[in-house]
């Protein structure tokens, strides 16, 4: 493992501010102690001489070494003994005590500080507003929730202490085990990416998973979590759901992709399987934990009973498996050894008089075709079915065949029996079987996790000397946002636009115009007119003739909609054939937890009515752009639906990753769309541009 080993396997535990109160958490977290850990523990209190049997200390400076300390003191000492505990050569600290960030005030001050002292020496602080963290292998309960964990190979991290006690009450019954459980508190110091990564070096986890209201450092958690999914699978539940319009922003991108896209996006490329549910939580973290990978997405049901085999049938359909077409082989293998009135088709429903030895000759037929990557062993109890002989031949198959296999065997106490015989080799029993498909869908989104290649991301010969300059306007104006007047930006970072120029008289209007072949678009440009269009603040196909008399219209209309506007001038642009391509938008939303969001989707009108679009987070490489244009609805319209002719999709896939460069090289960037995007069969060209820039990160 690696530098927070010490923590979950430490040869000694103190615990600062020990007592044999009755009803104190020092005495709680005592007591846990005793119960299993097999180390030296520490009692420190000034008050006291012993607790509960054992010498008490009345200080850190007078105690033996401490490879953990667990810090229950009220929070205007808890500054001073972490100091005092980092001066003795502690590595490791648990802080139970609240009273810091989660006050505001003078707790935040104090959190600070806290965090300051863990820097100076070098510490792993856990909390603090823990309910502290356990390690069953060496039998270490230091929290005073009221229950100890099973032992296990699923490694667990909250941020709710309730949660935990909650969890383990139910796991308990479940007969669910785990490692290592931490409650994270505020996080002041380590977060859910330094156990990730902890966990991740540990050959004992076979699973990660997590109750998280939030991740601090997304991009950080990105990282780490990508590395780590590709040996040992993560799943997370992550509340605070909220609807991606609800965060107020100025651009499309702004709007659509909000916080909880941005957790989406950021958990998937992270490669982490996310749980909408704790009971989903450990549903997949029961499979991810006993059962190999699955070779295919084809799954076999075989039952005793037709209702919950359809039901079955339709949670596959439900999930990204499919039902396993059987061979011609099969079928006939199946035909002979099942009586006439059974299914031999997927469902194999093998009829309510099936003993255990029919159940067993339809599981080995269904696992030994080879369009069989899974299987669902589906039963309810009858009078000729014993349920602990069907565990056995489960667990037996399953070892031949080397397939994973998930059962439905429905019932009470028979049920229950069977169970802890399944359980004891990794195969776990579900009541209802949605519960039990979820689980497979869980093994093969984790196989395709481990799978995946990621591109890195292509470094573009860019002007950044040019696109740093643009963005320096902002510093110089009131406003912070930008518009078309900087389409020279995406021109700096190689996305095409048309030719065209930004004018501040009619007559310099009239002679952009003439330089342009055939008849121009002309857009009023006002930082302060978001949707000019609404205004009549664009004029599409203006000939030469006409171009003065338009300047001095726009202009008008723009005063007229908003007299204190500040005007820029107007746009005099190349007209692109719309019509010839689609229009889509590229835009980014920087994300306070996981940095630049790109979106991509289609454009023009229709972003914000049928918001078709993906995201990722920046900065992506070609095959993650790949997936944002073939994630959306609208995909098929860029490849020539409907004999349109097909768009120069490469251009597009360029043009995000240089949109992705371009917001990764400037984090003064805060929002930017570029709507619409046209794509044709050409090329693409980037029509119009907003963009909010923080200028104190200029």
């Amino acid at each position: 493992m690696g530098r927070l080993s010490d923590l979950f396997a430490p040869e000694s535990v103190a615990v600062v501010g020990a007592t044999d109160r009755e009803g104190a958490v020092g005495r709680a977290i005592l007591e846990n102690l005793q119960a299993d850990f097999s180390g030296t523990i520490v009692p420190i209190n000034p008050d006291r001489d012993e607790v509960l049997g054992l010498e008490c200390y009345p200080d850190v400076e007078r105690a033996p070494p401490i490879d953990l300390a667990v810090v229950v003191v009220p929070p205007p000492v808890v500054l001073e003994t972490v100091e005092a505990l980092g001066e003795a050569g502690t590595e490791n600290v648990v802080v139970i005590t609240a009273g810091f960030s989660e006050t505001g005030g003078e707790g935040a001050k104090r959190e600070r500080r806290l965090r300051e002292i863990a820097a100076k020496y070098d510490l792993n602080v856990v909390g603090p507003n823990s309910l502290g963290v356990m390690s069953t292998p060496v039998g270490m309960n230091a929290t005073f929730g009221p229950e100890n964990a099973l032992e296990g190979s699923i490694s667990f991290m909250s941020q709710s202490g309730a949660f935990i006690t909650a969890v383990l009450d139910w796991a308990n019954e479940q007969g669910i085990g785990f490692r290592d459980v931490v409650s994270l508190g505020n996080k002041a110091v380590l977060d859910e990416t330094d156990f990730v990564r902890e966990w991740g070096d540990d050959p004992d986890t076979d699973v990660v998973i997590g109750y998280l209201e939030g991740i601090d450092e997304g991009d950080e958690f990105v990282e780490a979590a990508r590395e780590v999914a590709k040996e040992t699978p993560i799943v997370l539940v992550k509340s605070g759901r909220t609807d991606a319009g609800a965060q107020a922003a100025s651009s499309h991108t702004g709007a659509i992709a909000g916080s909880e896209r941005a957790y989406e996006a950021g958990l998937e490329q992270a490669g982490v399987i996310r749980a909408n549910s704790v009971q989903e939580l450990f549903d997949y973290a029961r499979a991810l934990s006993g059962l190999p990978e699955p070779d295919s997405d084809g799954v076999a049901v075989v039952t005793n009973a037709g209702g919950p085999g359809v039901l079955t049938t339709d949670a596959i359909g439900d999930s990204t498996l499919e039902m396993a077409d059987f061979t011609d082989e099969t079928i006939d293998r199946l035909s002979e050894a099942m009586p006439d009135e059974a299914n031999v088709y997927n469902p194999i429903d093998a009829i309510g008089d099936a003993d255990v030895a029919r159940f067993a000759e339809a599981i080995e037929i269904a696992l030994d075709d080879p369009n069989v990557g899974s299987a669902v062993v589906v039963s309810a109890p009858t009078a000729v079915l014993e349920y602990d002989r069907l565990a056995e031949v489960v667990i037996e198959k399953r070892d031949e065949y080397e397939k994973p296999v998930v059962t439905c065997l429905m019932g009470g106490a028979r049920a229950r029996a069977a169970e802890e015989v399944l359980r004891e080799f990794g195969i776990p029993n579900y009541f209802d079987p949605s519960r039990a498909v979820a689980g497979l869908d869980a093994l093969a989104r984790y196989r395709d996790v481990r799978q995946r290649s990621i591109d890195e991301p292509e470094t573009f010969d860019v002007d950044r000397d040019r696109a740093r300059e643009i963005l320096a306007r902002a510093g110089k104006r009131e406003d912070n946002r930008l518009g078309v007047e900087s389409m020279a930006l995406l021109e700096a970072y190689g996305i095409p636009t048309p030719d065209g120029e930004i004018v501040d008289d009619p007559a310099r209007a009239r002679e952009v115009a003439r330089s342009i072949e055939g008849d121009v678009v002309m857009k009023i440009v006002s930082p302060d007119i978001s949707h000019k269009s609404d205004i009549g603040g664009v004029k599409v196909g203006v000939p030469d003739q006409e171009v003065g008399d338009a300047y001095e219209d726009l202009v008008a209309r723009a005063r007229n909609y908003q007299p204190d506007a500040t005007i820029v001038g107007v746009q005099i642009q190349e007209q692109v054939d719309l019509e010839a391509g689609t229009e889509t938008i590229v835009g980014m939303n920087r994300d306070p937890q996981f940095g630049p969001l790109l979106l991509f989707g289609l454009g023009g009108i229709f972003v914000e009515i049928l918001e078709d679009t993906s995201v990722r987070v920046a900065p992506i490489g070609e095959g993650e752009a790949r997936d944002m244009i073939d994630e959306i609805q609208a995909a098929p319209l860029l490849r020539g639906a409907r004999g349109r002719e097909p768009a120069d999709v490469e251009s597009v896939v360029e043009t995000i990753q240089r949109l992705s460069q371009l917001v990764t090289d400037f984090p003064s960037i805060l929002e930017l769309d570029v709507n619409p995007l046209v794509a044709g069969p050409d090329g693409v060209q980037a029509i119009d541009l907003r963009l909010t820039v923080d200028t104190e990160e200029l």
